[in-house]
Order: C-alpha cells, then structure tokens, then sequence
C-alpha cells in the first residue's frame, strides 16, 4: 500500500514514517518544512535502511497535492500548525493553514478517489473535563484556536462521511506526545523556545537552559502540580499504522491514544532527573490562565478496535529523550 503523509518530516510524522517503512508501506512524505527540516527524513531511511520518496508543498496547493496523490491508496494528515499560545495569538493562521488546508487536502483526494484517511486530531478537543479519565463519548468544547481548528476538521470529515458512506476514516486524539526514537536520531527538536514541558526540561538538562518554570504547585492534584497523560511518540506512531491497518471497511471513528494514566510536571523533573544524572533547577511560578488540574486518556477502545498497547513508561520516554538530546544538544542544527 502506498500512504502519503502530509506533514511527514516532523516529530511525529518521522517517527510514524519510520513505523511505516518498517511495516512494508511505501511511503511519499509531502511537506513544506514550515516547522520542521529535511534532516529527520534523511535518518529515517538511515535507521530502517529503507527508501522514502519527498516532494515539497504545500496542503493549500491542491495542483500541487494532485501530484502527490497519484498513486496512493491512502493517506495519514499531520500537516498543520500546532502551538496552543501561538493559536491566541495568530488564530486565522491557524484556521488558514489547518482548516483551509484539509479542506484542500479532502477535495484532492475525493477528486481522485482516495478514501482512505488517518487524520491527526488532539485531545484538545475535550477541553475542560466534565468527567476523567477522558473517553470518546466527553462532550467536545475547547478552549483554544488550536483546538477549535482540530474539532472544525472532525467535524467536517463526519459530515464527509455522513455525504458518503464509502469513506474510511479513523480519527486518531492522542494527549501529550513524548520521547524520541530509541536509536537517538530523531527526535522533538522545538523551534524557538518549547512550548512543552518534556522538550523545556531536556533543553534544561543539556544546558540550552537556566531552569524549568513550574506553573502552579496549588491545585488540587496529589503533588499539587499539573497532571498530564504522556505517551511515547513510539507507542503513538505505531497506533497510527494499526489504525492504517484497520481501514478496511467504511467507517468515521475517533479514538484515544494516551497512557491512560497521568504524570505530574514534579513527576515528570524526576524522572528526567534521574536519567540524567543531575537535578533540574525549577522554579515555582504563579499558575497560567486557563491551564486545568488534570487531563488523562481513556484507551481502552484503541486496545479494543486497533490492539494497540502502551509500552513504554515515563522512565522509558525520559532515557530516550535525554538519548536524543545528548546527541543533538543544538537539535536537528
């Protein structure tokens, strides 16, 4: 099977290329490296010995994107912007170049006949949580751009499906993807300053840093500090193969990819403390508007439907992790 993936040369799009490859798909990576760098794809063919194809482009350039769907018989859709702050700030960038550009992405492939889609949502979705853990059926409400972008795209592939029942279409809703590939060749390589809690304390770790910034140590949590459900980036792009593999009869599903469990942010600098061989400097800083006590997944229906498992733990995702930093303290550069 042939399997474009928009969006292929980021941090999860490489790991999940990887995945690909090494389960016999061949793989065309159509990207526009707004976010993102050729490197990791040039270490994905060296850590699976196998080939890929690339073409550049853009999801808003449907002649372009016609090209790079011939052929194909699916497709995995990750390309699009992804920073929760930046999606205050600059929200019709974000509904340009990840509402339009799906909508583009949709158009080619119905144009063509390609029914077969693996689309990456978030657990942002969810927004504040009614009950936890969070499972499928959650009312759906965020508190984000970000967010608002990803359910208008749900919602639209529903309402595709609803047109025409032939299509396929998993909806994937991972929570905090984290980790890197255990060789230590690719990895989350943030660009300016990270946004999330693992890259900040590895970049702490390895000096790029002075100390992680702690955002409320009061809320009503077991150690007072936030809790989140981390899943490695190796355990979430192998449940977008299973999911892949799974598309054979008509369907629109959503489901969870997480730990099914939560991790505080104190959890978390011990943990990456421990690998490293060295305690992280924080701080304790007044809480962010907005930011909640807990957010953690229901999975059991991937278990169910794809037979996917978690099988890495926090240490795990904290060694390899620390694996890639040490050997790319500067990133990809």
């Amino acid at each position: 099977m042939k399997v474009l993936v928009t969006g292929g040369a980021g941090y999860i799009g490489s790991h999940i290329c990887v995945e690909l490859l090494n389960a016999g798909f061949d793989v065309t990576v159509y990207d526009n490296f707004s976010n993102s760098s050729p490197e990791p794809l040039k270490r994905v063919m060296q850590i699976t010995g196998k080939q890929l194809s690339f073409i550049s482009g853009d999801v808003r350039d449907e002649k372009s994107l016609e090209k790079a769907l011939l052929g194909c018989d699916a497709v995995i859709h990750f390309a699009g912007l992804k920073a929760v702050g930046e999606s205050v700030e600059k929200p019709l960038e974000y509904y340009d170049n990840n509402v339009y550009g799906t909508l583009c992405l949709l158009r080619v492939m119905q144009k063509l006949q390609i029914k077969k889609l693996v689309f990456s949502s978030s657990a942002t979705v969810y927004g504040n949580p009614e009950f936890l853990p969070f499972t499928e059926n959650h009312p759906l409400r965020t508190t984000n751009p970000y967010g608002q972008t990803k359910l208008v795209i749900e919602e639209m592939l529903r309402a595709l499906y609803a047109s025409d029942s032939s299509w396929q279409i998993m909806i994937l809703r991972y929570f905090n993807p984290v980790g890197a590939h255990e060789s230590g060749l690719i990895g989350e390589d943030p660009q300016g300053i990270p946004n999330n809690l693992m890259p900040y304390i590895a970049q702490v770790a390895i000096g790029r840093r002075e100390k992680v910034n702690v955002f409320g140590n009061d809320y009503a949590t077991y150690d007072g500090t936030g809790v989140r459900d981390y899943i490695h980036v190796q355990d979430l792009a192998l449940g977008h193969v299973k999911a892949l593999q799974k598309l054979s009869m008509p369907q629109c599903i959503a489901i969870n990819l997480g730990a099914g469990k939560g991790y505080s942010v104190f959890d978390v600098i011990k943990a990456f403390s421990k690998v490293c061989g060295n305690e992280i400097p924080f701080e304790v800083m007044p809480r962010r508007a907005g930011d909640i006590a807990e957010f953690y997944s229901d999975s059991t229906l991937a278990q169910k439907l794809l037979n996917w498992n978690v099988a890495h733990d926090l240490d795990k995702i904290c060694e390899d992790m620390w694996r890639f930093q040490m050997k790319n303290p500067k990133g990809y550069k």
